[in-house]
């Protein structure tokens, strides 16, 4: 659900102006018949990311470190218990499914746009699946191996 209860108190004052686009977009489809609406996709990864260890997103990242592992022959350790729930978008159909909210969604609400159905626990996203199987020889986690 979106928008779901009060904003963290760290982040209030952009919670709650991305809260308002929501508003605006609904007076004006309401006042003027304007058809807008806010796209909310969920972490991106695609082609052309960032795969820097110190400031990537989550696949691009485990994809770099489980490289380094593999290139030293040391263990691919993924970090944290495992119980995060996430959602993944390829960055190509992120492009195709934005075209697709221009074209065909006629809704003022907002749209969050996503690559699968479900979420994911942080450990069993296909990235980390496919590193383990093609690269890696040994896996570890904090609290599960595959």
């Amino acid at each position: 659900m979106i928008h779901n209860g009060p904003p963290h108190f760290s982040n209030e004052g952009y919670a709650y102006a991305k809260r308002m686009v929501d508003v605006q977009n609904r007076m004006y489809k309401a006042q003027h018949g304007c058809n807008f609406t806010a796209v909310i996709p969920t972490n991106i990864f695609g082609k052309h990311d960032n795969f820097h260890l110190d400031d990537s997103h989550v696949i691009p990242g485990l994809i770099h470190r489980g490289y380094l592992c593999k290139q030293k022959g040391e263990p691919f350790t993924i970090w944290g218990s495992g119980k995060p729930l996430r959602q993944f978008i390829f960055s190509t159909d992120l492009a195709k499914l934005m075209i697709w909210t221009m074209r065909e969604y006629e809704e003022a609400d907002p749209i969050i746009l996503s690559g699968a159905s479900e979420s994911f626990y942080y450990n069993s996203t296909h990235a980390t699946r496919v590193l383990i199987i093609f690269y890696l020889r040994d896996c570890l986690t904090d609290t599960v191996c595959f």
